[in-house]
């Protein structure tokens, strides 16, 4: 009897010490894993605080946080109407604010190739150059008249650079190796969060604009709503 005894402690043993190698292995492969999404590349000008956002005036106060995707016509026409105001903000240091290129749109594209992904990506290493205004500019300047149809490809995302003065290498080397696309998957959770799930959306300091009263069609009210929210 004890010999068995000791027989059976043995296999328990050898049976324990096989589980606890395998949930090791398995560990490490899940870190593997998951250890090139935690290492992506990111733009320099982000705040994670703010779900990885792009940032100006990073110490300004109050915040205005601005969600867009730049295949979205709405969001066109808001950057159309306000972005003047806006910039000026930024210029005069007015207020925090917060970019988050969203990639809504792209997720549905028919041609399996995610374009809003692309232009996000192509905004982010503007960025980099410091020309991101500028990019966002002439982004929806030149938005196709439809969704997904193989306008925002990355050989066009070079060309508007260039337009804008962006030459270099680095730039090129950015948007065709898509170096920020996982950033956007950031972005795309934090909006999860923060229960955005249209474009474009508005926050000053916290408080979303109102879409129904006219805060994004109507520069008066969009200027009062800032105002409201403590841009002076």
């Amino acid at each position: 009897m004890a010999s068995n005894t000791s027989g059976d402690k043995g296999l328990r043993a050898i049976v324990i010490g096989m589980i606890v190698f395998v949930l090791a292995v398995t560990g490490i492969f899940i870190y593997l894993d998951k250890k090139p999404a935690q290492n992506a590349l990111t733009p320099a000008s982000i705040s994670k605080a703010d779900g990885s956002g792009l940032v100006f005036n990073p110490k300004a106060k109050p915040q205005i946080d601005i969600w867009e995707d730049f295949q979205c016509p709405a969001c066109r026409d808001f950057e159309a109407i306000n972005n003047e105001l806006v910039k000026k903000i930024i210029t005069e240091g007015r207020a925090k604010v917060v970019y988050h290129p969203l990639t809504f749109i792209g997720a549905r594209s028919t041609n399996g190739i995610n374009e809003s992904i692309i232009a996000a990506n192509a905004s982010a290493c503007a960025m980099d150059q410091g020309k991101f205004i500028e990019m966002h500019e002439i982004l929806y300047q030149n938005q196709a008249s439809s969704e997904n149809s193989g306008r925002f490809s990355t050989e066009f995302m070079i060309s508007l650079g260039n337009k804008i003065g962006i030459t270099s290498m680095k730039f090129q080397d950015c948007v065709t190796g898509g170096n920020y696309a996982l950033w956007t998957e950031s972005i795309s959770s934090y909006a999860a969060v923060k229960n955005v799930n249209s474009t474009p959306t508005i926050f000053v300091n916290g408080k979303e604009l109102n879409r129904a009263g006219g805060e994004y069609s109507d520069p008066a009210k969009f200027e009062a709503a800032l105002a409201a929210g403590g841009v002076k």
